[in-house]
């Protein structure tokens, strides 16, 4: 706040009178000032529960060592480059030229307002849980957190599973390119990897021959779409929707397309129903972190077997219960765990479901999906990738179904 300022005369009575005048107007100012210190808010809404990814059946931290991943005020899972997210600016009050009057009171003291976050964008926040999470320095041909992964999900036999499926080869394909190029152009920090999601056992409403709800697609499926993520100088992803079998039993079964250096894995815990023995997609399933740990730990013991670059391994996760005692989640230098915020819904929601389940536990690194229908279906718009850049930490996996 500024102050009139007194002007000195040679005359005795003129100086009395500029005195009173200028007593009188800062008394005023002062009592006429009603702001008070700006408080912090947050938009977030209440925690709600997130709607199940998939409706129908057939569907980062910072390395202890030299190699540093970004330091999470950006998130963890962005890379040494990243920008500083945004910080409160201080006010600065404009001071009148010259002495003030005798009699004028001191400013009151003025806070600049804090920055107002929405939900799972908060650096504060994401320090109060854990990030930057510390984890082994990445091995030599480590994907992250030097790259960010864009993929398209699901499954060529099924056109309501993702975007893999919906359109021709060619098409999909040259969509994917699309958002590649989105995201390059958001954050050219970072380089983008392009990848194909394949949900290859996929969980079943029916028990079928083996009485298991799920169904395994032939090789000769799995190793055609690994094709095609090649010919975009891609990698490739296989999911397992594990219904009443156990991910002990499906997973070594992957062993000829995982020995690959550029094929990586997912499980979804949504689909692992043998604890509750309910039917897939009428309740959503669970993984503890032991099972967790035996499918990185098959990876690790791939990687050491045939000499390979690092896995990356995707858990899908939109419940607190879908993954439980996630403390105890083992991270390996031949592992990179990337736990993966996948619900659908209005964005608030989707920023919700991230805080809540992604950032409040952290692991290493972090995924976002984004779902071409069932998150507009309301009316809502598709997040963007500046939307998504917003979150700290930063999703180093993005996700198109």
């Amino acid at each position: 706040m500024t102050y009139p300022h007194c002007q000195c005369s040679t005359r005795i009575v003129a100086f009395l009178l500029a005195t009173v005048f200028a007593l009188g107007l800062a008394l005023a100012g002062c009592g006429s000032d009603g702001s008070g210190d700006a408080q912090a808010t947050t938009t977030a809404k209440h925690e709600r529960p997130t709607p199940a990814a998939s409706a129908t059946p057939a569907t980062p931290g910072e390395p202890a060592g030299p190699a540093t991943p970004p330091a999470t005020t950006p998130p963890p899972s962005t890379p040494p480059a990243a920008p500083t997210p945004a910080t409160t600016t201080a006010a600065v009050d404009t001071a009148p030229s010259g002495p003030p009057p005798a009699a004028q009171a001191p400013a009151p003291d003025k806070k600049a307002p804090k920055v107002k976050y929405l939900a799972g964008e908060d650096p504060e926040y994401a320090k109060r849980c854990g990030w930057p999470v510390k984890y082994p320095p990445p091995l030599p041909g480590s994907i992250l957190p030097y790259k960010r992964i864009v993929a398209y999900y699901g499954n060529p036999k099924s056109k309501k599973m993702g975007a893999l499926g919906e359109y021709p080869k060619d098409e999909m394909l040259r969509r994917l390119k699309g958002e590649v190029a989105k995201w390059e152009k958001a954050d050219p920090s970072l380089p983008v990897q392009p990848a194909l999601h394949l949900v290859a056992v996929v969980a079943q409403g029916e028990p079928g021959k083996a009485g298991k709800y799920r169904m395994i697609h032939p090789d000769a499926l799995v190793n055609e779409v690994y094709g095609w993520a090649k010919e975009i100088k891609g990698i490739f992803f296989i999911d397992i929707q594990t219904g009443h079998s156990d991910i002990r039993t499906i997973l070594p079964r992957f062993e000829w397309i995982l020995k690959n250096p550029d094929v990586h894995l997912g499980i979804d815990p949504e689909f692992n129903l043998i604890k509750s023995g309910k039917i897939p997609c009428k309740k959503i399933g669970t993984y503890d972190a032991a099972d967790i740990n035996y499918a990185s730990g098959f990876l690790k013991d791939l990687v050491k077997k045939y000499n390979l670059p690092p896995k990356v391994f995707v858990v899908h996760r939109f419940t607190r219960k879908m993954v439980t005692n996630a403390k105890s989640i083992v991270v390996r230098p031949e592992v990179q765990m990337v736990m993966h915020m996948d619900g659908w819904g209005p964005p608030w929601l989707k920023r919700d479901s991230y805080r809540d389940y992604i950032i409040k536990e952290p692991v290493q690194f972090t995924g976002f999906k984004l779902f071409y229908h069932n998150d507009t279906k309301k009316g809502d718009p598709l997040m963007t990738c500046q939307d998504l850049l917003k979150l700290n930490p930063k999703p180093i996996y993005v996700q198109y179904q």
